[in-house]
């Protein structure tokens, strides 16, 4: 077992060691386990699970592809709505990445919407393995009000859950620089009592922040296997 490090200062973020930990996880194996379309099809609760939740088209399908490395894990789409199932991910039999529907807008008709509405929100509130849900946000248009709604479910719900800024790379002079955001966004959800205090940063496009995210996944999954 390593030994404590007092003196890790909690604000520098993972370690050189912690980052080459992650990186061996998500450049492993990555296999799709199913898509549940409906309760009954939700495979057997097992491994640790992360889920990924955010606006339809807020990036959670190439945020998926540049975690893992690859350029059609999860199918990339212009139209909103595109993902209307929960898709599950083994990676590395250690971690299952779980990728929700987007909630907001989407192209499909009120019944399917809400069809998929309450199939998250049994999948959020009664899945034992869950060990935190993404709640992205794209940068440039910050928490709206769906993504509040989403986050009273989880606070409701006593899910943990972390915000990441997604698609930092588009954000114009006027928006301000990523880290403000993050700071803003922060102290927006700050007294939350599920949320989790550190704002992540991303870009898909750029790879800004994907090390550290890795990283922060790689701390839920279960350990690696030794020998």
């Amino acid at each position: 077992m390593a030994e404590a490090r007092p003196d890790k200062d909690p604000d520098a973020g993972p370690d050189a060691e912690a980052l080459d930990a992650a990186r061996r996880l998500f450049a492993g194996p990555c296999d799709f386990i199913a898509g549940a379309a409906k309760a009954d099809s939700l495979p057997p609760a097992g491994l640790p699970e992360v889920a990924l939740a955010g606006r339809s088209n807020v990036g959670k399908s190439s945020l998926l592809n540049a975690l893992t490395g690859r350029k059609a894990l999860a199918r990339t789409s212009q139209t909103p709505g595109r993902t209307q199932q929960i898709n599950f991910f083994d990676l590395g039999h250690r971690l299952v990445l779980v990728d929700l529907p987007g909630y907001g807008y989407a192209k499909a008709g009120r019944r399917a919407v809400r069809s998929w509405s309450r199939l998250i929100e049994l999948y959020l509130k009664g899945r034992q393995p869950l060990r935190r849900v993404l709640v992205l946000i794209d940068a440039r248009r910050g928490i709206g009000p769906h993504d509040k709604t989403a986050m009273d479910t989880l606070d409701e719900s006593a899910v943990s859950y972390q915000v990441v800024l997604t698609k930092t790379d588009k954000l114009g002079k006027d928006e301000g620089t990523a880290e403000e955001v993050a700071e803003r966004v922060a102290t927006e959800i700050r007294g939350r009592p599920a949320a989790h205090p550190e704002v992540l940063v991303t870009s898909s496009a750029t790879g800004t922040g994907i090390d550290n995210l890795r990283a922060t996944l790689a701390a839920l999954a279960l350990p690696a296997q030794l020998g």
